[in-house]
């Protein structure tokens, strides 16, 4: 996902982006699934949930990289490209004549960004990798679920591909920041991101812990490791988060909760107190949040300013009214489905927005359109 992640940031910045795809094959997410995009003659169509969430505002165009034919195709795409983003494993380009320095010989001021499981250098550069097995090797899933003394203790995984779209995000903070740079120099640039890199640099928080006091961070559910009260608990209906980040926030919270003396307890006065004896503190939440119903705590605490929020479904998400506000769910018009739902970029610039009006494409559906322009026929992609 990290590659195509990355490409959709710039199309929805703009950017004409062109996915080279295999012949007849194309992108392996376009397999992954069920579930499939429901076609106009309510059938399933061959256009994955995975692959429509991360394609949106692409042109695509069918090349057999292994001919010397597509490897004139993409040679010639080049030369009038900006942006390089390939997702191989490292070198593989570099067999079929489409490496850096290749492609750089056709455009000097190209910018290429090769995205790697492990990056270009290295004892496991060559090998494969995917966002399940980094989570567990960057240390993410150390830290994340619950403790293994407790029911359902053992490592998680994070809910969603975060590394994957980690790398993309980085990727594209990359892509971006040597295109200023060849607007001063005139020259381009190759980018190495790896996605292992990436998780490492993801630990934040954690890794300083570890590197500050020499302890190994460890799983601790939903509890933060530096800010308390901050963890799920129990209603008397079912679940509230609750995120209190100071002092202040912590004084009001104790005020709601018909606890106002708990911001005068000097274990509990300051976060440092409250982090050390969170193992008195927290019962002692549980017992007062568990006396009334979800609505209840969020109606006062919200009054009182105090962060907190529902644990919603993906459908609740949609039903959220400021995320209908915000109108981050569009409708797309799509060639077999008649229109396609796409949650969209969060970003919002007033001066320059963002417009949202090309699907995920289907597989080459650009291929003619693309080689026109570059004056070549549909033979030369085979």
């Amino acid at each position: 996902m990290a590659g195509p992640w990355s490409g959709q940031i710039l199309a929805d910045l703009g950017a004409d982006v062109i996915k080279v795809e295999r012949t007849s094959e194309g992108d392996d997410t376009r397999k992954w699934g069920p579930p499939y995009l429901t076609g106009s003659d309510g059938k399933p169509t061959k256009e994955s949930g995975y692959y429509l969430s991360v394609n949106r505002g692409k042109r695509s165009v069918e090349v057999d990289i292994s001919t010397e034919q597509g490897q004139a195709v993409i040679r010639e795409i080049a030369k009038t490209s900006d942006i390089v983003l390939e997702n191989f494993k490292s070198g593989t380009l570099d067999r079929y004549g489409l490496g850096y320095e290749h492609l750089k010989a056709e455009n000097p001021r190209i910018i290429y960004a090769s995205i790697t499981g492990f990056g270009t250098t290295g004892p496991k550069r060559e090998d494969v990798a995917y966002d399940f097995m980094v989570q567990a090797m960057g240390g993410l899933m150390s830290v994340t679920g619950e403790r293994d003394d407790l029911p359902g203790g053992g490592p998680q995984k994070v809910g969603i591909p975060i590394i994957d779209i980690m790398t993309g995000m980085y990727t594209t903070v990359a892509v971006l920041a040597a295109l200023a740079n060849r607007d001063q120099t005139g020259k381009g640039d190759y980018i190495d991101v790896s996605m292992l890199d990436v998780s490492v640099a993801m630990l934040a928080n954690q890794a300083m812990n570890f590197l500050v006091s020499g302890k190994t961070p460890k799983r601790g559910g939903n509890r933060h490791p530096n800010i308390q009260p901050q963890d799920v608990f129990a209603v008397a209906d079912g679940h509230i988060v609750l995120a209190v980040g100071n002092d202040e926030q912590f004084r009001r919270f104790a005020s709601v909760l018909g606890a106002p003396e708990w911001a005068d307890d000097e274990r509990f006065a300051t976060n440092a107190a409250r982090v050390t004896n969170l193992s008195i503190l927290h019962p002692m939440i549980c017992e007062r949040f568990a006396r009334e119903p979800l609505q209840h705590w969020l109606a006062k605490l919200g009054a009182a300013k105090v962060p907190c929020g529902p644990i919603n479904t993906i459908p609740m998400v949609f039903e959220e009214p400021q995320v209908q506000h915000r109108e981050m769910l569009r409708e797309l018009p799509h060639p077999l489905a008649g229109s396609v739902k796409q949650v969209v970029s969060p970003m919002r610039f007033t001066e320059a927005p963002l417009s949202f009006d090309r699907p995920p494409p289907l597989l080459g559906q650009h291929t003619d359109e693309i080689l026109a322009c570059l004056g070549l026929t549909d033979g030369a992609t085979t």
